[in-house]
């Protein structure tokens, strides 16, 4: 009877072992993984709207299309910062600089506008964004994200919006900040330098 019972404590303690061993193991992978990750710092630039039909809107219908545009940049900020990927800068404290290129061109196609309000927010992206209006059926929401320093496209995607609504467009806010998100790669754990304050 005492050799069973040795056997059995022998085989409870190589099960312990093997158990301490795979914990250990799966310990060290677990801390190999960066436990929290520097955002990678963005501007994004208010929305643009291309209408095709604007020539027959009435005063409240731009009304409403410039406050649904005012929606969805803020949208865009404010999702992208609760990810946690990005550090979203506040664009007022380039209002003067944004104002006096927006006077002069439209900033959606200007080719380096966007890059000279990142510059002055001292973040390493900036996102451009823009509304094109084809009916009040069919609209696409466009997003494209450039590195300020080299002027390279790192993202650029379009989610189409059926229906001209407050909803509408916000889900296709969601969307492009789901599909940017998803295609970002984790920020490096090393320190960047803050924005310029």
């Amino acid at each position: 009877m005492k050799q069973p019972l040795a056997w059995r404590a022998a085989f409870v303690r190589g099960a312990s072992v093997l158990c301490a061993v795979v914990a250990s193991v799966a310990g060290i992978g677990f801390a190999a993984a960066p436990v929290s990750a520097v955002p990678v710092s963005i501007a994004v630039m208010n929305c643009g709207l291309i209408d095709d039909n604007a020539a027959y809107n009435d005063a409240e219908t731009n009304r409403t299309q410039q406050a649904r545009i005012d929606m969805i940049s803020n949208a865009l900020r404010a999702q992208l910062d609760a990810s946690q990927r990005y550090r979203v800068a506040d664009n007022g404290r380039a209002a003067d600089l944004i104002a006096r290129l927006g006077a002069a061109q439209d900033l959606t196609t200007c080719d380096n506008c966007a890059r000279q309000v990142g510059r002055e927010l001292g973040v390493e992206q900036v996102g451009i964004c823009w509304v094109q209006k084809v009916s009040n059926l069919i609209l696409n929401l466009n997003l494209r994200v450039e590195e300020v320093a080299s002027g390279k496209t790192l993202f650029q995607r379009s989610v189409d919006i059926r229906g001209n609504t407050d909803l509408s467009w916000r889900r296709g806010a969601t969307a492009l900040v789901g599909l940017l998100v998803e295609q970002a790669p984790a920020a490096s754990p090393v320190d960047r330098a803050a924005p310029r304050q």
